[in-house]
């Protein structure tokens, strides 16, 4: 089933529909609040079989062909928070024995991955990555006609539970975060700033001598001006 998948560059429609179950993010959280909830997205066995798949194929390739960010320490081998820690922690030692100070801004782009447009990661991953023919139209079958229903309990007049389920919704955003966090990368080279990344946490920072301190913290706002510019146009809206 898997091999008839990826040669015919289609995933079927039944293996494209989620149930989405809001979860605590924690045990004692106030329950009446809806930023306390994290969404559980439950799909089928063959599809998260499917993409299990397609993920470590795909992740050869990008590896084998050095298409992964190079200060990316998630999506590969011998790599973890303790190395993307060390790396970063390693930089401030080395600039604070040259009596420099360091800057560092910290950013999380779970969010911002999640909105992104699914026809912009499709063109990435056709001309920047260069997936062609059926892996390609695998993907591009993968992300087109998804969609997604709301699935919980309600409790009614003291533990009389009930089913309800929303209508289905389209999805029409979401992202690979190993292949497109690789242009926010470059947003930060272009400066001439340090970086690392951990999945969807970036660590931006640039050291200093304490007299330009004052003309570092204009680069750093820029680039991160760059950056809020760069996550506006990958969005959908």
């Amino acid at each position: 089933m898997i091999n008839t998948s990826l040669a015919q560059g289609r995933l079927p429609s039944s293996q494209k529909h989620p149930i989405v179950t809001p979860l605590l993010k924690k045990p004692g959280l106030d329950t009446a609040d809806m930023g306390n909830y994290r969404p559980m997205s439950n799909l089928s066995f063959m599809s998260k079989v499917v993409e299990r798949a397609v993920t470590s194929q795909l992740n050869e390739y990008l590896v084998a062909n050095d298409l992964l960010p190079h200060f990316q320490s998630t999506y590969r081998k011998w790599h973890s928070t303790e190395t993307a820690m060390l790396h970063v922690w390693s930089d401030f030692l080395m600039a604070a024995d040259r009596r420099h100070v360091t800057l560092l801004s910290l950013l999380d782009m779970s969010a911002a991955f999640d909105c992104v447009d699914h026809s912009i990661l499709l063109h990435r991953l056709r001309y920047a990555v260069g997936l062609s023919d059926a892996v390609y139209k695998w993907i591009e079958s993968f992300l087109s006609g998804r969609t997604q229903q709301m699935h919980t309990m309600v409790n009614c007049r003291d533990a009389v539970r009930s089913v309800w389920r929303s209508t289905r919704l389209r999805t029409r955003s979401g992202v690979v975060q190993s292949v497109h966090s690789g242009t926010s990368s470059h947003c930060c080279q272009t400066h001439g700033l340090l970086l690392h990344q951990y999945a969807d946490d970036l660590q931006v920072y640039i050291s200093t001598t304490v007299d330009d301190s004052a003309l570092a913290v204009d680069r750093l706002s820029m680039c991160l001006a760059d950056v809020e510019a760069w996550l506006k146009a990958i969005v959908f809206v």
